[in-house]
């Protein structure tokens, strides 16, 4: 049968149109339950997207009731489709009484490619390496996306709810509020039980008694959402109250002439996520800045610059491996001015420019 030629266009034409549609929303599938094995080790992993960031906890578990949780950070990058992540706190652990397996022992640092190899099916595949050693390669990542969780928990309403604006970063900052306690409590306290005397207004006495349970009984963040953004939660800082609390330190002074001042930007150490902001005489300029290999490079005209500038690098994050290192290299009328800046969730660096005569 031969088909017409506009026919054959407006197939081309709609799968071009599919295959744009499956690359712009990419990053927004990343967010979702991920469950499969990272080094062998069963794993369910809740990736929530905010910005270029990551965030949720990963499970690694031998059952329901024999596991640990851990929270996680990271970043994915749209271009490329490759989702970084790693385990920064412990949360949770639970052993099963006849288990003698103790998963998730070790933290991963985990990174894998997004692919869809089917209208039904999405994958995460990569490789897992030890937290502080990237090269160090322990397994694969193998993880498909499902609708079905093992362990409920506090992200679950921001996956449920992500494109009906509850990917609004002020909430998931509430709910990570949340969900990034740590629960340990005394086993000896799960037995105990006292009891108290509440005096109410009418002067009548009720008796009640406190529980220590072994874990907090979860609310559901739906019920309290609204609530906590408002009133109960703090929120964590933005960046400009970041930049102002956090103490300054001068990492170089470079003189400057010429028209144009040239800085590059790099990460220092393992390219572990590092991210950060840049304030030019108490102005932010420049916002999520990722660092990597490559340089990032910006270019000031020297004649808006003052006389005396300060330059000030804040760390939004710290990556995998604190603390936010940054090899900055500046070229000035044809000079070569290089330093190494350091960024704690304390203090933030610190590069005078000052301007000198030809």
């Amino acid at each position: 049968m031969q088909l017409k030629k506009g026919s054959v266009l407006s197939q081309i034409s709609l799968l071009f149109f599919i295959c744009s549609i499956t690359t712009s929303s990419s990053a927004q599938m990343i967010t979702g339950v991920w469950k499969g094995k990272i080094n062998k080790k069963k794993a369910e992993v809740k990736l929530i997207q905010k910005g270029d960031s990551l965030v949720g906890t990963c499970y690694y578990y031998e059952s329901a009731t024999n596991y640990r949780r851990y929270s996680i950070k990271g970043y994915f990058d749209p271009n490329t489709h490759e989702g970084i992540w790693w385990d920064d706190q412990l949360l949770e652990e639970k052993t099963g009484k006849l288990s003698l397996n103790s998963p998730g022992k070790i933290p991963y640092l985990s990174s894998a490619d997004f692919n869809c190899p089917g209208s039904d099916k999405m994958l995460l595949e990569g490789d897992a390496s030890l937290k502080t050693k990237r090269k160090s390669i322990q397994g694969p990542v193998l993880l498909e996306k499902t609708d079905e969780t093992l362990f409920p928990d506090e992200w679950d309403f921001i996956i449920e709810n992500y494109t009906s604006g509850a990917n609004d970063p002020y909430y998931i900052d509430s709910v990570s509020s949340i969900a990034s306690t740590p629960v340990f409590v005394p086993v000896e306290k799960t037995i105990q039980q006292k009891e108290r005397t509440i005096s109410t207004e009418d002067k009548e006495t009720v008796k009640t008694k406190d529980l220590f349970l072994e874990k907090p009984e979860q609310v559901k963040v739906s019920q309290i959402l609204p609530m906590t953004v408002e009133k109960q939660l703090t929120v964590k800082k933005t960046i400009e109250e970041e930049f102002k609390i956090r103490e300054k330190i001068i990492a170089t002074d470079i003189p400057i002439t010429g028209d144009s001042i040239e800085l590059n930007f790099y990460d220092n150490a393992e390219i572990d996520g590092d991210s950060i902001s840049l304030f030019l005489n108490n102005k932010l300029i420049f916002q999520h800045i990722r660092l990597t290999a490559a340089a990032y490079t910006i270019k000031l005209p020297v004649n808006e610059l003052n006389e005396s500038n300060e330059l000030v690098m804040v760390a939004e994050n710290l990556g995998s491996i604190p603390p936010n290192t940054s090899y900055m290299l500046a070229i000035v009328d044809h000079k070569r001015y290089e330093a190494m800046l350091k960024s704690t969730e304390e203090t933030s660096a610190v590069i005078k420019l000052t301007k000198h005569s030809p």
